[in-house]
């Protein structure tokens, strides 16, 4: 299949090419600067049909959108909200009307969103069946969503990928948080109770895969573990991995002084079942937290991309 990756230079995205061209499909990676090498198009997410040259993308399969300014790099001001917005909705919408203007546009559209449409799910776990949640994250992620459901209108398939915390050693939290809790410096966060849904990255690329292939799957699918943890049972799980103690532990007070608003989605829970993902007969090859963590953290050999299945 040739297929269409925006986002492609993060940490899903690189890994979702190198596992894709592996299997033998031909991506065509979306990058904001010049195109350097073959398989590259150069488009802008913030101007009209994202200033791509159709001519020069050509057909595609399938298009996987995983552009957006990263959740948690900084605090939410009013200015940093408003990158937020613009990288995921704004530019959703420009790519959609570029595949609505495509001579022959890709039978699926498989859109990144996240978990933080349930917001704090306390103790109960959820499924897609959930109504979206409230706060800043929950009504960022319901905009997102329906920017990408605006391609179902051209005959698209359309599946949103609420994606939870996805465990990767070379990047994102467990790539933060795994040389501190090495040094010792690991800490439980505020009560410890509230719940954190997560992937090991090698999951999260086969089940953008398979999602990909399975054609009578659409909407919202949860790309989350079966197995969610509390944060205390994560603390002490990668203070295992990596055979150190995690004593510390940091107030909630003090992480709301430090982050602001974005400190509820350290402190927030979120509960969350892979149903669909599940029910369509997707098999995890990381189930349960320790696997996961001895996986991603097991010493680096020769590089390669995440199995492809």
């Amino acid at each position: 299949m040739r297929i269409a990756i925006t986002g492609g230079s993060g940490l899903i995205g690189t890994a979702f090419a190198a596992a894709a061209r592996q299997a033998g499909d031909e991506v065509v990676t979306l990058v904001r600067r010049p195109a350097r090498a073959a398989g590259e198009i150069t488009w802008n997410p913030a101007a009209p049909r994202g200033g791509i040259d159709l001519a020069a993308l050509g057909p595609v399969g399938a298009v996987v959108s995983l552009a957006g300014a990263p959740v948690g790099a900084r605090p939410w001001t009013a200015a940093r909200k408003a990158v937020l917005r613009a990288s995921r909705i704004g530019a959703t919408t420009n790519l959609i009307a570029a595949i609505a203007a495509m001579d022959q546009p890709p039978a699926t559209l498989v859109s990144a969103s996240a978990i933080g449409w349930y917001g704090d799910t306390g103790q109960d776990e959820v499924t897609e069946q959930a109504p979206a949640g409230t706060g800043f994250l929950a009504s960022l992620v319901t905009d997102w969503e329906a920017a990408a459901d605006q391609a179902a209108a051209t005959g698209v398939r359309v599946v949103k990928i609420r994606s939870g915390i996805v465990l990767a050693s070379r990047g994102g939290l467990l790539g933060q948080l795994a040389p501190l809790f090495r040094l010792g410096l690991g800490a439980r966060l505020g009560p410890g109770t509230q719940y954190l849904s997560w992937i090991a990255l090698t999951d999260h690329v086969r089940a953008l895969r398979y999602l990909i292939g399975q054609q009578d799957l659409a909407g919202p699918v949860n790309l989350t573990a079966p197995a969610p943890v509390t944060n205390a049972e994560f603390t002490r799980e990668l203070a295992r991995a990596v055979r150190r103690p995690a004593l510390l532990r940091l107030p909630a007070p003090v992480l709301r002084a430090a982050l602001g608003e974005l400190s509820a989605e350290l402190l927030s829970s979120a509960r969350i079942s892979p149903a669909r993902l599940l029910e369509a007969g997707f098999a995890f090859r990381y189930p349960d937290i320790a696997s996961a963590l001895a996986a991603e953290l097991r010493p680096a050999g020769p590089a390669r991309p995440p199995a492809a299945a």
